[in-house]
């Protein structure tokens, strides 16, 4: 039989490297990895895709991404551009001023650093926007920057107490000083118009038209469900299914309500059952156990530092009981569900493994592939834990270098030592721990290439500083693996993310081979083709 497309001409990295030059599909599967002679496929109807001398890859998959809120942003009041408090305000200004017909100002995406302690003022906000409410939830989403019209309107004064999983920053008289943290955003986030059907729609295939364009041929939504204002993207899911555009492969991660218990188990098998159909599957539960370290709800297992480096009372917000996670992720476990952990703190990470830890204990052996993501701070004792227990480092490599947020708001505020513990990549490597990789996007860029960069550099890219804990960096072909076959293993999809005889031709040809350049060229990278099921979802235009 004829392939129906032939790759020839370059690099293919396989499992065991780059060990051939040539790949044949033929309908969505592979059907020949290896030299000339895989040409002999061809026939008057194979597609021909010269390499060229460029690196042909595994599809990418992002195992921790938020595809609809960031279609939405892309769309709103976006601050992902602004460098400093000025810029962000006058962006706000410039969207209100181009849309009086919007009743609130949505949007976000500022970053901590612009801002004295990381926390912005209503009255920066109120100079741009007066008159109507402002909603702008910053990049990490653990924090949100409201004017005084919508602190109105949702009653908050001096006198409202904090939320026992978040909390209201005040300036120096006791006054709401316009900057919600983690559970206090639901006060305003729940007034915000909701996006319609159609808007969320729209908003999923925006954003998979984006990833496409980097190479990302499947991921996992890291929360499907309601939380903080945010839209359940599970119906723009389906709607995408049945109108046959969802070409990503993608598993949703249910998210578990951290103010119920149990109860709500039951609930969940009928959202799996619900929700899972076409190249959609609700396999995944989102336990979010922490917040972040630079507002100081990273759950730790010391306190965090003040200015001054002495101790605080502080040490981090467990927004699930860890006396009761045992038991809901060994039920969940034995149910069949992959648990997701968003664990930043050393707490957190702890608190997860010994969840995973009991479910092994009571269930047994099971393919329910836990992952932990985020991994921020890892207490050395806890590194070589993910391989006995079979738990995945699901790392976000863009963070891992020097940076204002890391340098000015989260340095300091754990000491050298724990500072010393963040993203240990290398370590969990070397200690036999699976890698798998995402973005978390919104928060940070979705490009796999940029996030690989980091990975092996610790710097970001076009940055010229000090190497981020250099002893924590990571290969290329070892970041690379992370993004395909790692984040492939996370999500269930065995069949991809490698280049063998028999799996989905679910590939990527990128503008260069990486590896013949040098490491610090990684993130200049581009890719100009992106197939699913040996399909083309994405072409560079030339030229």
């Amino acid at each position: 039989m004829h392939a129906d497309l032939l790759f020839t001409g370059g690099p293919v990295l396989t499992p065991e490297g780059r060990t051939a030059t040539a790949v044949a599909v033929t309908g969505d599967r592979i059907t020949a990895v290896g030299h000339d002679e895989v040409r002999d496929l061809a026939g008057p109807r194979t597609e021909v895709v010269d390499l060229a001398g460029r690196l042909l890859v595994p599809g990418f998959q992002d195992a921790h991404v938020h595809p609809v809120p960031a279609g939405l942003e892309m769309t709103q009041c976006d601050l992902t551009g602004a460098r400093t408090a000025a810029e962000s305000v006058a962006a706000v200004r410039a969207y209100a001023e181009a849309h009086p017909e919007r009743e609130w100002i949505t949007g976000g995406g500022w970053s901590m650093e612009a801002f004295e302690g990381g926390t912005p003022t209503k009255e920066l906000l109120d100079a741009a926007v007066p008159d109507r409410p402002v909603y702008l939830p910053n990049r990490d989403h653990h924090g949100a920057w409201v004017n005084s019209r919508a602190l109105e309107l949702a009653g908050i004064t001096r006198d409202t107490p904090d939320p026992a999983d978040g909390r209201i920053e005040r300036d120096a008289h006791g006054e709401p000083s316009g900057t919600l943290q983690e559970g206090a955003m639901q006060f305003v986030g729940r007034l915000t118009p909701p996006a319609t059907p159609e808007d969320r729609l729209a908003a999923l295939l925006h954003a998979q038209r984006h990833l496409h364009s980097l190479g990302i041929t499947a991921w996992q939504d890291a929360l499907v469900g309601d939380f903080l204002g945010m839209d359940d993207p599970a119906e723009a899911y389906l709607a995408a299914v049945d109108a046959g555009a969802l070409t990503a492969r993608v598993v949703g991660a249910l998210w578990w309500d951290r103010g119920r218990g149990a109860e709500q188990i039951p609930e969940l098998v009928e959202r799996r059952a619900a929700l899972s159909r076409g190249r959609f599957s609700a396999s995944t539960i989102k336990l979010m156990l922490d917040g972040v370290a630079e507002n100081g709800t990273a759950a730790l297992l010391d306190p965090y530092l003040d200015g001054c480096g002495c101790a605080t009372a502080n040490r981090g917000t467990s927004f699930v009981d860890p006396g009761q996670l045992p038991k809901y992720v060994t039920e969940l476990d034995a149910l069949g569900f992959q648990c997701h952990f968003h664990s930043l703190g050393d707490r957190a990470v702890r608190d997860a493994l010994d969840a995973v830890e009991a479910a092994r204990a009571a269930n047994g052996p099971s393919d329910t592939r836990p992952h932990l993501a985020h991994l921020q701070v890892v207490h050395p004792d806890d590194v070589p834990r993910f391989a006995r227990l079979g738990a995945t480092a699901n790392m976000q490599p863009l963070w891992a270098a020097h940076e204002p947020q890391m340098d000015e708001l989260t340095i300091p505020f754990l000491g050298a030592e724990r500072a010393g513990w963040q993203y240990p990549f290398g370590a969990l490597l070397r200690s036999g721990a699976r890698l798998a990789a995402g973005s978390d996007w919104p928060v940070s860029s979705p490009d796999p290439l940029e996030g690989i960069h980091v990975a092996v550099n610790r710097v970001t890219p076009g940055g010229s500083g000090p190497v981020f804990l250099p002893e924590e960096r990571i290969g290329l072909e070892a970041a690379l693996t992370a993004y395909t076959a790692g984040s492939a293993y996370v999500n269930h999809l065995d069949d991809t993310g490698r280049i063998t005889v028999g799996a989905l031709a679910d590939l990527v040809v990128l503008d260069r081979d990486p590896f013949a350049g040098s490491a610090e060229e990684i993130a200049t990278t581009r890719v100009t083709q992106t197939f699913v099921g040996g399909g083309r979802v994405y072409a560079a235009q030339l030229g």
